[in-house]
């Protein structure tokens, strides 16, 4: 590769191939694909860099994070496009990686009396409490007799996301036919002429305002034949290309979710085996999922997804996770537990009716922010690794055909692959199965269930609303249980004293004060 300055910016400038913008499964199935398949069987190159002739096909990956294995996201997945990318692979050559062995979904009733439940629901509650022990209804839970099928993960994998990243990423370094860069965000995509002609690096040494100060080094501007936009729900690229370019018809993102994740070393005693995956819905709020997977070694990913359509302006997550962990069915599992790391994340759960355009004249779309996610299985990982397989098989395609990477051609390559795969087509069986959420709980599930019983023909119709125009304010939402009056006077207090009302406001409405123990209960600050 080739540097440079341009004179009229003094922006250095630098030449390559092909740029990927984010490194997840999308860009991990991308770049493992293309470098096995840039190389000749005598491991020589197969194509000449048009950037840099005299060299071979230079391609370059950006991932803001300080290291591939950054995050803490637990992951179950049937893992078929993985398994297809690595036939030999063994759970045990990842770190933290196992073979799923149990699946269960339980349901979780109040325990404490402060969850927000219908009338219905609550009703249900206490048939179960009264029938408890003929429905093997213990703990304030009920364990589902069977699993619907459209949930089954075997004979797929638990994994710990940022591990399985780091792994993908050695086996491409060792490769040498890609190169990776941590630790260095792309500020925004360059577009001239409707061409996405590179990317922008973000500055360095910069003030809290953005402007330079002691060791500024302006972002290089990296120019490529095609950028692989990878960044995520709501990467800045795929925000950028949003606006430029707009959205197909009809196609929005308005449902979503914030995934907070705990990393926990069980207690010694904990009879769960390594994958083990449960999923559980119905607390600290109905609203509310969670999941629960033990990796090897006493390990577990735990967390919960606080979704769009919850409307509640009391969205204090790693509270509503420290509710759930203690919940009597899964503290029974957790209790002498530590916390070694946690985080959240933002998931796309529009699926492909939040699918943005995929390609343009010089980029392409992979992974969650292309709207690969099953929102019907709960699943994206592997769905984005078949996506950066599909661009990467698509990339050798033009190369072969010495075709540039128009919006055309990448439509008949790329976007023809995808759309004859079993990604769009369980993307399709999935489109509307979560509809039914937008009228309440109860008619979200039952329309779960219908859309996975007969294959998306049937669901619940329901129309997602923007965050404005559903969220209640916060004497709307206490009406009844804390008088308007009552929640102006928490406010007020808790703004003079500088810390957030919501805790104080749960616990008026009834729910316990977390008891800290410095080890697997710490405060946020903590």
């Amino acid at each position: 590769m080739s540097a440079s300055i341009d004179p009229a910016s003094d922006v250095p400038r630098m030449e390559a191939d092909i740029i990927c913008v984010g490194f997840g499964p999308a860009a991990g199935g991308f770049l493992t694909t293309l470098g096995r398949k840039i190389l000749n069987s005598d491991g020589t190159p197969r194509y000449e860099s048009p950037s840099q002739p005299g060299l071979p096909l230079q391609v370059l990956c950006y991932e803001r994070a300080d290291d591939l294995s950054f995050g803490v996201s637990g992951v179950v997945t049937r893992a078929r496009g993985i398994r297809e990318s690595f036939p030999e692979l063994e759970p045990e050559q990842i770190p933290m990686c196992h073979a799923v062995t149990r699946e269960k979904v339980i349901y979780l009733m109040d325990p404490v009396g402060a969850s927000r439940r219908s009338t219905a629901l609550r009703l249900a509650d206490r048939a179960l409490g009264l029938a408890g022990r003929f429905l093997s209804a213990e703990h304030h839970a009920l364990e589902l007799p069977w699993t619907p099928a459209f949930l089954h993960k075997r004979p797929g994998l638990v994994m710990a996301l940022g591990q399985f990243n780091q792994w993908v990423g050695s086996q491409l370094l060792g490769s040498g036919t890609v190169q990776l860069w941590p630790g260095t965000p792309v500020d925004h995509a360059v577009i001239e002429d409707g061409w996405v002609r590179g990317v922008r690096l973000l500055d360095q040494g910069v003030d809290p305002e953005g402007k330079p100060a002691e060791g500024f080094l302006p972002g290089m501007e990296v120019h490529a034949g095609l950028t692989v936009v990878s960044d995520g729900p709501v990467g800045a690229l795929g925000q950028q290309l949003d606006a430029a370019f707009g959205r197909p018809e009809g196609n929005e993102s308005r449902d979503w979710a914030v995934g907070m994740k705990f990393v926990v070393d069980l207690p010694a005693d904990c009879p769960l085996e390594p994958g083990t995956v449960l999923h559980t819905f119905g607390y600290p709020e109905p609203e509310i999922f969670g999941f629960f997977y033990v990796h090897p070694e006493k390990v577990a990913s735990i967390g919960i997804f606080v979704p769009s359509w919850f409307d509640s302006p009391v969205r204090t997550t790693y509270r509503y996770l420290q509710h759930w962990m203690m919940h009597p069915w899964l503290w029974r599992y957790l209790k002498g537990g530590r916390l070694r790391s946690w985080g959240a994340k933002t998931l796309q759960e529009s699926g492909r009716r939040g699918e943005p355009r995929l390609v343009g004249n010089g980029y392409a779309r992979i992974g969650e922010g292309s709207g690969s996610t099953n929102v019907l299985t709960g699943s994206g990982v592997d769905e984005a690794w078949v996506t950066g397989v599909q661009l990467a098989e698509a990339v050798v395609e033009l190369l072969d055909q010495k075709k540039p990477w128009t919006a055309e051609n990448l439509e008949a390559t790329y976007v023809r692959r995808r759309r004859e795969s079993w990604v769009e087509h369980e993307g399709r069986v999935a489109e509307r199965s979560r509809d039914g959420f937008q009228r309440g709980v109860v008619t979200g599930l039952m329309g779960m269930a219908l859309a996975g019983l007969s294959g998306g023909r049937l669901a619940v119709p329901g129309r997602a609303l923007r965050p404005y125009e559903r969220i209640p304010s916060l004497e709307a939402y206490y009406r009844g249980r804390i008088s308007a009056e009552e929640v102006r006077r928490v406010r007020d207090e808790c703004y003079a004293r500088g810390v957030s009302a919501h805790a104080a406001l749960m616990e008026r409405a009834g729910w316990p004060a977390i008891p800290y123990d410095g080890q697997l209960l710490v405060s946020h600050q903590d």
